[in-house]
C-alpha cells in the first residue's frame, strides 16, 4: 500500500527539495513557508520543523541555495518580489528563519530565479516580467545579505537589440551544473513573452577577460525562434564531449547537443537531436537525474514521464507515473 511521506497543507503552491534531499520547503497561498525534516534517519517520513510568514501575498516559487552557503531559500511572491531567507542559530537557541535580503525592484516582477556556484563565488540570476535578466554576485561568502548587481541585459542574441514595453508571462533558467575550475559560468534562459526575439532559449556564458555575459548559442530552429518557452533543464555532464539541454515549448520537448569549442565569432555549435512527444498539455517542469541519463517531465496533465536514450541514440519514453487519485 502506498504511504505518504509528507502531508502538505491545502493551499500549497510550490515545493523544493534541498541538495541532499533531506529537507523540503513548501510555499503557501497565504504567504508562508513550511520546512520539513526527517527526525529519524531510518525513516522516510518528514515532519514540519518550521513554519513562518514571508510575505502578505502568496509564494509562487522557492529555490534552495547551494549547501556550502548554509540553509537558505530564495522565494518569489505573487507580487513579483524576491526574498532570501536564512536559517540561523543565535545564542544556543533553536534554529530560526530570518529575512536576510529583499532584492530591489521598480515595476517589473521576478518570474524565475536560480543559484549558481563557480570559482568559489555564488551567483544568482533572476528573470523579470519586462524581459530583463539580472545577475547578482555574493560579495562575502559568510554574509548572505551582501549582494552586488553584476550585470543586466535582455535575452537577445544581438547586443544592439533593445526592446521596450515587453510583457513576459513566465521565464525559465537552468545553470550549467558542471563546476570545473576551467569552466566558465554559463546558464540557459527562455521566456514566454509577447516579443518573439526574447522567447527562444539562449546559452549565456561569462567572458572572464572582458567581465561581461555573452550569448554563445541559441536553441531553436529558424522557424521556431518565436515559440514561447515554458521550462528548460541542463543535464549533468559525466564525460560527454558536448552539453545536453532540454527545452520545452508550446509545441514540443526538444533535446539539444551544444558543442564545447566556439567558432571564430564565439558561438557554440548546436544540434537538435530529439523531439519528445508532449504531455498534450503545458509542460511545467523538467529535471535530470544526477548522471544526466534520465529526464523527468511533468505538466498540467498531472503525469510524470521518464525519458532515456538507448544504445542507438534514440530517445524514448521509459516510464509513466500517474497520480493514484
Amino acid at each position: 500500500m502506498d504511504k505518504a511521506i509528507i502531508n502538505l497543507e491545502e493551499g500549497t503552491t510550490c515545493t523544493a527539495w534541498n541538495y541532499s534531499g533531506h529537507r523540503l520547503v513548501a510555499g503557501s497561498i497565504n504567504g508562508s513557508l513550511s520546512v520539513f525534516d526527517s527526525t529519524d534517519p531510518a525513516s522516510s517520513v518528514f515532519n514540519c520543523s518550521s513554519k513562518f510568514k514571508v510575505h502578505e501575498s502568496s509564494t509562487v516559487k522557492v529555490v534552495w541555495a547551494p549547501p556550502e552557503y548554509g540553509d537558505a531559500v530564495a522565494c518569489i511572491c505573487a507580487d513579483g518580489s524576491l526574498l532570501l531567507w536564512e536559517e540561523v542559530v543565535e545564542d544556543s537557541e533553536l534554529p530560526q528563519w530570518k529575512l536576510c535580503k529583499c532584492f530591489d525592484r521598480i515595476s517589473s516582477q521576478v518570474l524565475d530565479v536560480r543559484f549558481g556556484v563557480f570559482h568559489t563565488s555564488l551567483k544568482l540570476v533572476a528573470a523579470y516580467s519586462d524581459g530583463q535578466v539580472k545577475v547578482f554576485e555574493l560579495l562575502d561568502p559568510f554574509d548572505l545579505k551582501n549582494w552586488q548587481l553584476q550585470a543586466e541585459f535582455q535575452n537577445v542574441i544581438e547586443s544592439l537589440s533593445k526592446f521596450g514595453n515587453v510583457s513576459c508571462k513566465s521565464a525559465s533558467i537552468a545553470w550549467n551544473p558542471f563546476k570545473g575550475e576551467l569552466q566558465q559560468s554559463s546558464f540557459v534562459l527562455g521566456f514566454d513573452s509577447d516579443v518573439p526575439q526574447l522567447n527562444s532559449s539562449k546559452v549565456w556564458e561569462f567572458d572572464q577577460d572582458h567581465q561581461r555575459w555573452l550569448p554563445v548559442a541559441e536553441l531553436a530552429l529558424p522557424e521556431d525562434k518565436g515559440d514561447p518557452v515554458s521550462t528548460v533543464a541542463w543535464a549533468p555532464n559525466i564525460g560527454r564531449p558536448y552539453e545536453l539541454i532540454a527545452v520545452a515549448t508550446c509545441k514540443e520537448i526538444a533535446l539539444w547537443h551544444v558543442g564545447s569549442n566556439p567558432d571564430p565569432d564565439g558561438r557554440l555549435s548546436v544540434e537538435k537531436v530529439a523531439m519528445l512527444s508532449t504531455h498534450d498539455s503545458e509542460v511545467w517542469q523538467m529535471e535530470w537525474d544526477m548522471s544526466g541519463m534520465t529526464l523527468a517531465t511533468t505538466g498540467s496533465d498531472g503525469v510524470v514521464r521518464l525519458w532515456q536514450c538507448n544504445l542507438n541514440g534514440v530517445w524514448h519514453e521509459q516510464a509513466i507515473l500517474e497520480p493514484t487519485s
